[in-house]
């Protein structure tokens, strides 16, 4: 059993840290497609994330961090489609409870090259199958509820029933 230390119960009193994340998505075949990123530490299904960047307001850090990561062009809406959170795993601490604000950006181009592309893999999920690769409860909610009802997305194109 792990030892709870004085600054180990601070951090679990600690308010969650804001993120910025990207559901990057596609329709294929009347279908939402999301594509999926593997996290540099543990190779686990995640969305491109990442803290805030000055300057930039919170739909534009999070294109960014799509470009970054996934090498995704697009514009993200303005507007959060949901919010999820999770414990980040750091070097010097045990953990630090995130909240990440879920921004849609729909796939204009998928780079080739782009900077993180040697560290990371990424593949496209219908997003019904994306909810099951995820480990984050809120998030495989989000894309259950995109699978259920694609028009939730600005500018998706939903084929008819």
């Amino acid at each position: 059993m792990k030892r709870m230390t004085e600054a180990s119960l601070q951090g679990a009193e600690q308010a969650p840290r804001s993120q910025y994340g990207a559901l990057c998505w596609r329709m294929h075949r009347g279908h939402v497609e999301v594509l999926l990123i593997t996290s540099r530490d543990t190779g686990r299904w995640v969305i491109p994330k990442g803290w805030p960047i000055s300057g930039l307001a919170p739909a534009a850090s999070a294109a960014r961090e799509a470009w970054e990561e996934a090498g995704v062009r697009g514009e993200a809406a303005t507007e959060a489609l949901g919010l999820y959170t999770y414990d980040k795993i750091m070097k010097t601490t045990d953990a630090l409870p995130c909240a990440v604000a879920v921004f849609p950006l729909r796939v204009e181009e998928l780079a080739a090259k782009f900077p993180e592309r040697k560290e990371r893999r990424r593949k496209w999920f219908a997003a019904a199958k994306a909810a099951k690769k995820v480990a984050e409860p809120e998030l495989r909610d989000l894309f259950r509820t995109l699978a259920d009802d694609p028009a939730l997305l600005p500018g998706a194109e939903v084929a008819p029933a």
